[in-house]
């Protein structure tokens, strides 16, 4: 495998727009986009002022637009390519409590991604999202997130919430069954992008602890397709070839 790394801030619009300028340049084309960068802080919602909130929205929301108005109109002019979202059950599953900001950007970027697969579909551009559960061992996620500055009002929450995300934290992991390994997901997406194009899943789930989110996202694709449908925008629900 050829493997090169090319230094992209999704924070930064200058960054984003270098770094996809560096792989056409090098490649002459591209094929993936893939939006993974995400970042999680957990605490109770009140405590976090909303310049806290603004930030994770920044990251795992305003991120993935930097990068789409980077490099989809590479993608619109080859008529062809994929955006692959790394999204979350949370956006529809079983949530737990003091998640809400990480959420709530997650669920921001669902919906861009179901409005972005059928505004590129005409252009050829195909759409997957791959939805990963609560894997609690194996990444940096949970022991990297930030905590609210509000530590007074924090104080209180903890009063009568102490423990809670142990817990909570805890009980997924006993959710989830002994062999569940966030690779899984890497190979989710390896999968997806290796497929023929057109021939890719819309949603996949990768949720050990099985948290409902599957269910639920059956139901509004179901519902998605049928009004799409029903206005005479059936096109829109799959890449042009």
């Amino acid at each position: 495998m050829d493997l090169r790394t090319v230094e992209l801030d999704v924070l930064s619009q200058d960054s984003v727009d270098a770094a996809v300028a560096k792989i056409i340049g090098n490649e002459g084309r591209l094929d993936v986009i893939v939006h993974n960068a995400g970042h999680m802080v957990n605490g109770p919602t009140e405590a976090f002022t909303p310049e806290e909130m603004a930030r994770v929205y920044d990251t795992n929301v305003l991120g993935t637009q930097r990068l789409n108005r980077a490099a989809l109109p590479h993608l619109r002019e080859q008529g062809h390519g994929l955006v692959l979202w790394v999204g979350s059950t949370s956006t529809r599953g079983g949530t737990p409590p003091y998640l809400a900001p990480y959420f709530a950007a997650k669920a921001a970027m669902d919906a861009l991604a179901v409005s972005y697969a059928a505004e590129l579909a005409r252009f050829g551009i195909e759409t997957s999202i791959v939805v990963p559960g609560s894997f609690t061992s194996g990444t940096e996620h949970f022991a990297s997130a930030g905590q609210p500055a509000d530590e007074k009002t924090a104080a209180e929450y903890e009063a009568l919430y102490g423990g809670l995300l142990e817990s909570v934290g805890q009980r997924l992991a006993e959710l989830a069954p002994e062999d569940a390994s966030v690779v899984q997901v890497s190979d989710e997406i390896l999968r997806i992008v290796s497929l023929p194009a057109g021939t890719r899943p819309f949603r996949s789930h990768i949720d050990p602890a099985d948290d409902g989110s599957e269910v639920v996202s059956a139901v509004a694709d179901r519902i998605r397709a049928e009004f799409l449908s029903r206005i005479g925008l059936e096109d829109l629900l799959h890449p042009a070839a």
